[in-house]
């Protein structure tokens, strides 16, 4: 199981400003910002999804998926991406692709990787 993971952004101030506004319905926000340019995303006092402009290459075609508790916030995720300026990449619906309760939605950050917000539970 991960522990944390980063993502090299081209625009911190950007890629901060959409984590900040995209998380939120999920229940997560920055908690840290350790250095310059770096940020640290989680809840319950753990970050554990990282951005920063300080490395490089900017990460491309990465896929992020975070968990939510229920479909209406998979909804709210993607409606919140969609507002702070990402790409839809796949509204909400059910994927039986992976299982028959799969329900997620997928969009692109500014950098284009791809987020995704999936809840496992029937409803």
């Amino acid at each position: 199981m991960l522990d944390h993971t980063a993502i090299n952004v081209s625009d911190y101030d950007r890629s901060r400003g959409f984590y900040e506004r995209a998380l939120a319905p999920l229940g997560y926000s920055l908690l840290m910002e350790p250095m310059p340019r770096t940020g640290g995303f989680g809840r319950d006092g753990k970050p554990w999804f990282w951005i920063t402009d300080q490395r490089t290459p900017t990460t491309e075609n990465v896929h992020v998926a975070f968990q939510a508790p229920d479909r209406a916030t998979v909804d709210a995720f993607h409606a919140a991406a969609l507002d702070a300026g990402a790409t839809d990449n796949g509204s909400p619906g059910i994927r039986e692709i992976y299982h028959p309760t799969y329900y997620g939605a997928f969009v692109l950050d500014p950098d284009g990787n791809n987020i995704e917000a999936v809840c496992h539970h029937p409803e």
